[in-house]
């Protein structure tokens, strides 16, 4: 319903018939919801009258709940006392809110009193979202907050001084599904601390200090998140059961190799991004390559044998690492993948499949059709190595969507005009094809060292969007974008330092943003004068004015224009006008 002032009419009645003013409360009011958030309050408000099932008391300086009668408050359903200096919880105040069911109690000093505020706990018989977070909590105290609160679904401890799990912390919240120990200092989880929790879906253990997780057995969870602990090994528990995981993040680790999850059928996503895997292959996965102290290494399978219960696996971080290949055997088995993000590794080539299971040197590489394909449509490769990509890459990649191949070193190869069939670059070349990519829409070369865009380049194939920036003197000709005048909708050439005599584009009849910022133009290319521009960003050139006939030609479409940094003449400042 539409929220009210709690300031009734009555209080100008009363004003103007002299009356005693009835006090003001700075909330809103609802018939069954009330907000006074960030009111100023230092006590519990006792006045709000009858039926109120919804409040919100956060951002106050409420220090204790008292014991003193209030009326009213038997249907209280959710209660919201975050953010203020709460310390002590009476049994009295807790035994007339005998429907609440949601309490938020983050951000407050439960630390003090825990004892006998965990003792008045035991009088919320039906509360099911229970929230103690930023309260100084100890593991022992967090576990005495608990303790007899058998219906709790929804447990959110994060941000506390927890140090371990001990084994009967949850043994009283069996019906869990939803537990937050997020930015603790866990260093230890004792075994069976989570048996009794056989309905715990998400589970998130982030940014804690935890080493190393072995015999994980919670098949039962949907979402876990072990992300920024110190976790150097990862292994799940061998069993029948299969596992329910759909999501796992493992990022910000320091993790080695692949983790073992032979029987995660159910999983999509999967973020391995920022830990210290070196190598997908299984070679590299022998114990003595590892001088980690775990008897658990000797008896890991190989990751392939891993990845193969992985067929639904639809996301895959694995950015930040250490990688130097690119093995295309090591994705096969996902057959579902979408999106995979190998950014920010060493990679400096690409490695296929032969017989092995080993990689090849590029004189003997299999060809397209003896490669199995990937369904990947995202392909994030920025901030590596790489020097060239052959022509069976993009072949094994038929459903490719978006590849980002920023901050690398790549050339282009020139391509040949619209009568041409089918060119492949000879073995052992230094420049990578980009033509004849027929489902790419979206491209990333920016910062690769690129000189010169040679005609045809992207000849049939149909980009959308292309990005070029940060290639420092780079001399684009005039048909080194035919192909793309009927598709490409936005181009990057920022920060090139172009003058323009090295950006001379083609008619781009569906371009809509362009980006020619941080370049030496003191002219604007020709060519853009019949392209339908929503956006321009022309900053820092060499501009003394904007062309007339440009503006004109733009005037129906342009929605925004950026110009500051350009030493435009005060004396011709008319096309302002346009």
């Amino acid at each position: 319903g539409c929220l009210l002032l709690c300031l009734l009419p009555s209080v100008l009645r009363a004003q103007s018939n002299g009356e005693a003013r009835p006090r003001y409360t700075p909330c809103q009011q609802s018939p069954t919801r009330v907000s006074c958030r960030g009111a100023g309050l230092h006590r519990f408000p006792k006045e709000l009258g009858e039926g109120i099932k919804y409040l919100e008391l956060s951002n106050n300086f409420i220090q204790n709940l008292s014991s003193s009668y209030m009326p009213g408050f038997g249907q209280l359903e959710y209660l919201d006392l975050c953010f203020n200096q709460l310390e002590a919880v009476s049994d009295a105040t807790l035994a007339q809110l005998p429907q609440l069911r949601s309490l938020l109690l983050g951000s407050n000093h439960l630390d003090r009193n825990y004892r006998a505020n965990g003792q008045a706990f035991r009088l919320l018989r039906n509360i099911e979202v229970l929230d103690l977070s930023a309260n100084n909590l100890e593991s022992h105290m967090a576990g005495w907050y608990i303790s007899s609160l058998t219906g709790l679904r929804t447990l959110d401890l994060s941000g506390n001084r927890m140090t371990r799990l001990p084994a009967g912390i949850f043994r009283s919240s069996s019906q869990l599904r939803l537990l937050d120990l997020s930015n603790n200092y866990i260093m230890e989880i004792e075994e069976g601390v989570f048996e009794a929790l056989e309905e715990l879906e998400v589970l998130n253990l982030a940014l804690n200090s935890l080493h190393c997780i072995s015999g994980f057995s919670l098949t039962q969870l949907r979402v876990l998140n072990l992300s920024h602990n110190a976790l150097e090994l990862f292994s799940s528990e061998e069993g029948a059961k299969p596992y329910l995981l759909q999501a796992l993040d493992l990022s910000c680790n320091r993790l080695l190799y692949f983790p073992e999850l032979p029987k995660a059928h159910y999983l999509t996503h999967l973020n391995l991004s920022n830990n210290l895997i070196a190598s997908l292959l299984p070679r590299s996965h022998q114990p003595g390559e590892f001088v980690l102290p775990y008897k658990e290494m000797a008896r890991f399978n190989s990751t392939l044998q891993s990845m193969a219960a992985l067929t639904r696996v639809a996301d895959l971080d694995l950015s930040n690492n250490r990688l130097q290949l690119f093995p295309f055997a090591f994705f096969h088995s996902l057959g579902s993948l979408q999106s995979l993000s190998l950014a920010r590794n060493c990679l400096q080539d690409v490695a296929g499949k032969s017989p092995a299971g080993s990689t090849e040197p590029h004189d003997r590489l299999p060809s397209p059709p003896e490669l199995a394909a990937l369904s990947v449509r995202s392909l994030d490769l920025h901030d590596n190595a790489l020097h060239v990509l052959p022509r069976w890459f993009f072949d094994a990649l038929p459903q490719l969507e978006r590849i980002d191949l920023g901050s690398n070193s790549l050339q282009p190869c020139e391509g040949q005009g619209s009568d041409w069939g089918s060119c492949v670059p000879a073995l052992g070349g230094t420049c990578t094809p980009f033509y004849n990519v027929s489902r790419l829409k979206h491209l990333s070369l920016h910062n690769n060292n690129i000189t010169r865009l040679h005609p045809y380049t992207f000849n049939q194939t149909s980009l959308l969007s292309l990005d070029l920036s940060g290639n420092e003197g780079l001399f684009v000709s005039k048909e080194a974008l035919a192909g793309l005048e009927f598709s490409l909708q936005k181009l990057s050439l920022r920060g090139n330092q172009m003058d323009e005599s090295k950006a001379e584009l083609p008619c781009l009849h569906t371009l809509k943003v362009l980006d020619l910022s941080g370049n030496n133009l003191s002219l604007l290319p020709a060519g853009l004068f019949c392209s339908p521009l929503e956006s321009l960003d022309v900053r820092n050139n060499n501009l003394l004015t904007l062309e007339k006939p440009a503006l004109a030609s733009w005037s129906h479409s342009l929605k925004d224009v950026s110009i500051a940094g350009n030493p435009f003449s005060c004396c011709s400042l008319s096309w302002l006008d346009t």
